[in-house]
């Protein structure tokens, strides 16, 4: 495992819990790629093949890796599971991260509805995983965004050169996207 930390910081998620090939590996990818923490750990005489619970902020565990089974594969019934990062600049910085770490990216860019800006990629079980900021917020009245006011972008610098109604798209360091 690497003793520095990834040039982000991933903020809050729920609790999501994942059936993983191997527990070991995985706790490795998230630990060193994302940043996460190790609160617990089952072993054999806990539960057979074991499990670890990580963290990524002060709540005991924000994902369970359970060892797959035949009845429950590794990276069967979850889409995909989102981080949300404080700044864009943090999304910028994930992206170079994960490249720098052999990580394939899926997506980078802007996606319709939400219009979050993110980084999209798989775990080692191939879990869809997302590194996201910006996501709307909806109001008292409950409404959206409308359809018609939803910019798709297909790269971070599309995303950022071509903000969306009230998208604040300017980095707090301009030079990320130079690398």
């Amino acid at each position: 495992m690497t003793a520095q930390p990834p040039p982000f910081r991933i903020g809050k998620i729920g609790h999501v819990a994942l059936y993983v090939a191997d527990i070991e590996a995985s706790a490795r990818f998230y630990a060193d790629i994302l940043g996460f923490h190790t609160s617990d750990v089952y072993g054999e005489d806990m539960m057979p093949g074991g499990a670890v619970f990580m963290r990524c902020n002060p709540d005991h565990h924000g994902i369970a890796l359970f060892k797959a089974t035949e009845a429950n594969p590794a990276g069967a019934g979850l889409h995909h599971l989102a981080f949300e990062v404080a700044t864009l600049d943090e999304v910028v910085t994930a992206r170079a991260h994960l490249r720098a770490h052999g990580v394939e990216l899926d997506f980078d860019g802007r996606r319709r509805a939400g219009v979050q800006i993110a980084v999209e990629f798989r775990d080692p079980d191939g879990h869809r995983l997302e590194i996201y900021w910006g996501i709307d917020q909806i109001g008292a009245d409950g409404l959206s965004r409308p359809a018609h006011e939803w910019k798709g972008a297909r790269s971070l610098e599309d995303a950022i050169a071509n903000p969306v109604i009230g998208q604040n798209t300017t980095l707090h360091d301009p030079t990320l996207l130079q690398g």
